[in-house]
């Protein structure tokens, strides 16, 4: 972003981007001839996971389209790279999809909505994540079996709602942008029906109920007068002697990298116990853990994911990054882009040079559920996951600019929202393909227990 530019400046600066890139043509997708095979992608991104845990994966992604687009952030990725971009950089969740938004608690304890993944996080033109997110909401809404014009849109709420919020801080100070966040009590106002109203409420009310007192009651058990964690395999397994060493000494540290206080906070807890977790649909086969640690007493648990950050699937596509640690440009992205985060991230390299971050395992976390929604919810709900992101967007890309492009009329959103259902009939073709693949035995596949 050009700082010394004045805002007329930067506002004919994004508009002259439409010259190049103009905004009807983002509607387009037609897969090329040399288009990449998608589960050769997901194949090469296997190639460095645990490959016992691989068939979970594919499983999961073979459940349904929707499930295939979660775990297919490099698909997108690769078919993305090869259109027109505005050039337009913002710091790209680089997985927007619907499931990546939800609820988690502020430091001070209030609850927000925002966006709640950033494995993917990296520096790209701002139009990405709102395809991915327009992409997954004309998906979702299939599956829920809306049809393809409330598919539309509820595609097209998203991207309006982008649109309409990027024009607001485009318009403010520098700390007011900073300090705007999305408060999850502020949302039920704005719910005119009462049973929507009722299934806010209820998912609120779960959500403040996420805390590590109650992981501690799911997730652990007393063994022999000792706390430890539940097994449950595959998807929840001991750590094992050589990992939970390595996890006691990575956890010294990851402590260097957070601020004074937090370190000394942290330094009131000890190291309880660890297991190895399979998380996510896209993430399985990553290494990832959950530590229990225990303050005061037994009563008074803190639980930690401990995952390992890979390059992003944008990578491969963009410019360089600032970051050469991976959990350090997870960890710096999840920053810029969310209104307040967790007091406890940060980021370390584990055994075998493999990079990590940290996080709080519960922290009021929530998310929807899109299965059960009608059109009107999904058309509201994928508005509000549209303003999240422009607000994400906004704190680091040149919101002048990318207001000025997106301009006041529909262009925008209508392309958009076309190029989302062109991408539901493909992701649906790949879905079909990697079913084939598991019927043929190029992949195997674990249904889910």
């Amino acid at each position: 972003m050009n700082t010394t530019a004045t805002p007329a400046e930067r506002a004919r600066q994004g508009k002259a981007v439409r010259k190049h890139v103009p905004r009807t043509a983002h509607a387009a997708w037609l897969a090329p001839v040399d288009r990449h095979d998608p589960v050769a992608v997901l194949e090469r991104q296997g190639q460095d996971r645990m490959p016992e845990l691989l068939p979970i994966r594919y499983g999961r992604m073979a459940a349904s389209p929707f499930a295939f687009l979660r775990g297919a952030a490099a698909v997108l990725a690769a078919d993305l790279a090869t259109q027109p971009h505005t050039g337009l950089t913002v710091q790209l969740c680089g997985d927007a999809h619907l499931l990546n938004f939800g609820l988690y608690a502020s430091p001070e304890r209030t609850l927000l909505f925002d966006l709640n993944d950033f494995d993917e996080t990296f520096p790209g033109p701002f139009e990405w994540d709102v395809k991915r997110l327009a992409a997954s909401t004309a998906v979702a809404a299939r599956e829920n079996g809306h049809g393809d014009a409330k598919a539309h849109r509820s595609a097209l709420e998203a991207v309006a709602a982008y649109r309409t919020t990027m024009r607001r801080p485009a318009r403010m100070g520098e700390l007011d942008v900073w300090y705007e966040r999305i408060e999850a009590d502020g949302l039920l106002p704005l719910v005119r029906s009462a049973r929507r109203r009722r299934r806010v409420e209820a998912s609120l009310t779960r959500a403040r109920r996420r805390t590590s007192l109650q992981a501690l009651d799911k997730l652990t058990d007393v063994v022999d007068g000792r706390r430890r964690i539940i097994h449950d395999p595959p998807l929840l397994q001991p750590a094992g002697v050589p990992d939970t060493a390595a996890l006691r000494k990575i956890f010294s540290d990851y402590r260097s990298t957070l601020a004074e206080e937090r370190r000394l906070l942290l330094e009131r807890y000890r190291f309880v116990d660890a297991a190895r977790k399979v998380v996510g649909v896209g993430s399985v086969g990553t290494r990832c853990f959950i530590v229990l640690l225990e303050g005061r007493d037994a009563a008074d648990p803190l639980f930690f994911q401990i995952k390992e950050a890979r390059r992003s699937v944008l990578e491969e596509h963009l410019p360089s990054g600032p970051y050469d640690h991976p959990g350090h440009g997870v960890v710096a992205g999840q920053r810029l882009l969310q209104a307040s985060g967790d007091i406890f991230l940060g980021w370390t390299t584990g055994p075998q040079g493999r990079a990590f971050y940290w996080r709080q395992l519960r922290g009021m976390k929530g998310s929807a559920d899109i299965a059960g929604m009608t059109p009107g919810d999904l058309h509201a709900y994928a508005a509000l996951c549209g303003t999240a992101l422009a607000r994400a967007h906004a704190r680091s890309g040149d919101r002048i600019a990318i207001a000025a492009y997106l301009g006041g009329a529909d262009t925008f959103d209508r392309a958009v929202a076309d190029f989302a259902l062109r991408y539901a009939d493909q992701t649906a073709a790949d879905h079909t393909a990697l079913g084939a693949a598991v019927a043929a035995g190029v992949v195997t596949a674990a249904p889910e227990t």
